[in-house]
């Protein structure tokens, strides 16, 4: 137990220190690219962020422990979300989601929604396996490339834009001369930071473990709460970061794209998981986190429509409605 605590605060420290020096030259990358903070958010800084719970999730089910990798992986996604209420505490001159609202972001939080349900669907239908794969873990990664597609080819000409307000933040490029450094280095840079990050996220499943052997915790409730938190640390460091920069659609962005990669942590999990359809292994608290979670994400798409300007605190009602949506998941797992 001693062992496998400090390894797992050393292993999460390492991963949030790695999340804020992303943060940075994520900023610089989507700037440099000319792809926009929302698209760069939700691809390279969701896919890197998530890179500890991918490697969490396949640990978890190679070893015979279907549960905890479910578990796992969308119980990344609800104290993910957590973290929009989290960042939108440092932006001190309105409401987070009023400033950062596009459509992409939008789009991007329906296209979680449509995976969760999949996945929960899943769990209804026969456990058909092919070569120990249910075919769901294939549809989940045809919707998401799917879904990429649309949302790339919605920015030609939208249908929906922002109105803009004083407090409204533009993605625009910035070229602040804090990096003089070429593209390419950082982008090499970026990389080594985020394999550094998917390290950790090994460590974290070895010491998670250990933790679930020694305690009466169940597996359920240590990859739903415990991981969920430690899972939701690099997103929540990325999106004040990103905030305290002025990146304000990046710092949404990320969260909602790394929240759709950890839903594909599942049809990872399935494909490492050798027993069967991981999916038929989850139980009612499981299939109870994935449809929070959902729940979750349709508070923050509210947020991002309906735009207040300010709420109690100077955040939003969705911000308080995710505090306590979570707060209340917690209290329902550990029951």
């Amino acid at each position: 137990m001693p062992v496998s605590l400090v390894v797992f605060a050393v292993a999460a420290t390492a991963t949030v220190l790695g999340a804020v020096r992303m943060a940075r030259l994520g900023d610089v990358l989507a700037d440099r690219t000319g792809w926009g903070e929302a698209v760069f958010g939700a691809l390279f800084f969701g896919a890197t962020t998530s890179l500890s719970g991918i490697v969490i999730t396949a640990v978890t089910a190679a070893g015979g422990s279907p549960t905890l990798a479910y578990s796992n992986a969308v119980g990344g996604i609800a104290a993910q979300t957590v973290a929009i209420a989290v960042a939108d505490l440092f932006h001190r001159r309105g409401n987070l989601e009023h400033a950062a609202a596009s459509l992409t972001n939008i789009l991007f939080g329906c296209l979680l929604i449509g995976m969760l349900v999949l996945v929960v669907l899943a769990s209804f239908v026969p456990p058909v396996v092919v070569a120990a794969i249910h075919p769901v873990s294939f549809l989940l990664v045809a919707v998401y490339v799917g879904g990429l597609l649309l949302i790339r080819r919605s920015g030609d000409r939208p249908m929906w834009r922002a109105v803009f307000t004083r407090t409204t933040q533009r993605d625009e490029p910035v070229d602040d001369g804090a990096d003089p450094r070429r593209a390419r280095t950082i982008w090499l840079e970026f990389t080594a930071v985020g394999i550094a990050v998917g390290t950790g996220g090994a460590a974290l499943a070895v010491a998670a473990e250990g933790i679930v052997a020694a305690t009466a915790l169940g597996e359920g409730f240590v990859g739903a709460v415990l991981l969920g938190i430690v899972n939701g640390l690099p997103e929540a460091v990325t999106a004040i970061a990103a905030v305290r920069r002025g990146a304000l659609t990046l710092a949404i962005a990320a969260i909602l794209g790394g929240n759709c990669f950890d839903v594909l942590n599942v049809a990872i999990g399935d494909v490492a998981f050798r027993g069967g359809s991981l999916y038929h292994a989850a139980g009612p608290d499981e299939l109870f986190l994935t449809l929070a979670s959902a729940l979750m994400t349709v508070i923050v798409i509210t947020g991002l429509l309906v735009r207040q300007d300010r709420g109690p605190g100077r955040v939003g009602f969705e911000g308080i409605a995710l505090l306590g949506t979570y707060a209340a998941i917690i209290a329902v797992l550990a029951n």
